[in-house]
């Protein structure tokens, strides 16, 4: 159950990573692995709801100011990364019953389309790989915050664990799982344009 949530999550900083675009003055930037934090939670019949967090492995974006379609985001999750402060239920969501990250070590996340919606918000749209399945996803972005050259934003989707095949447990696990991403960048060629 937060396994499925988990991986919806890593979905999540990707596009969260896109919505760095319309805040950020550079064209490419590498997201931070130890400031990007990628949160889940699903409700479980045992408890309220399990909340836990995912590291992020590896991330870029690549921005155009003047027209988002153009613009990009790459990630990459640590599937063992999974943390929801009881080590036997973590060791259960890295098993083959959840995130099986023997076979599936990482989740990934690439985008398709970057949009912007109203105000401040953005619509990152991408594709998102988890358990050999990939999947759409739609991100709903804040606008990104930058300080010199350390761009944020902030990100939210929900997602539903069985379109990537975890049906474990059944209803004893919600099926939807929420997804929260709060995304730091590192400018890595500053003032560059998008090819």
């Amino acid at each position: 159950m937060i396994a499925a949530g988990s991986l919806r999550v890593f979905l999540a900083v990707s596009l969260v990573a896109a919505s760095l675009c319309p805040g950020a003055w550079a064209s490419a930037w590498a997201l931070d692995p130890s400031a990007t934090r990628i949160e889940f939670s699903v409700r479980n019949l045992s408890v309220a709801r399990v909340d836990g967090t995912f590291r992020l492995a590896s991330g870029h974006v690549t921005l155009d100011d003047e027209d988002p379609s153009r613009s990009t985001i790459e990630a990459v999750i640590d599937a063992a990364s999974v943390d929801t402060s009881e080590p036997k239920r973590d060791a259960h969501l890295r098993s083959a019953d959840f995130l099986d990250v023997g076979r599936y070590p990482t989740i990934a996340f690439r985008s398709t389309r970057i949009e912007r919606a109203d105000g401040g918000h953005w619509r990152v749209t991408g594709d998102l790989t988890l358990l050999g399945r990939t999947r759409p996803v739609l991100l709903d972005v804040d606008r990104s915050t930058s300080e010199g050259t350390r761009p944020s934003a902030h990100a939210t989707t929900t997602i539903d664990r069985r379109d990537f095949g975890m049906t474990y447990a059944g209803f004893a696990v919600g099926k939807q799982v929420v997804i929260t991403i709060d995304a730091v960048g590192m400018n890595t060629a500053a003032d560059a344009s998008p090819e």
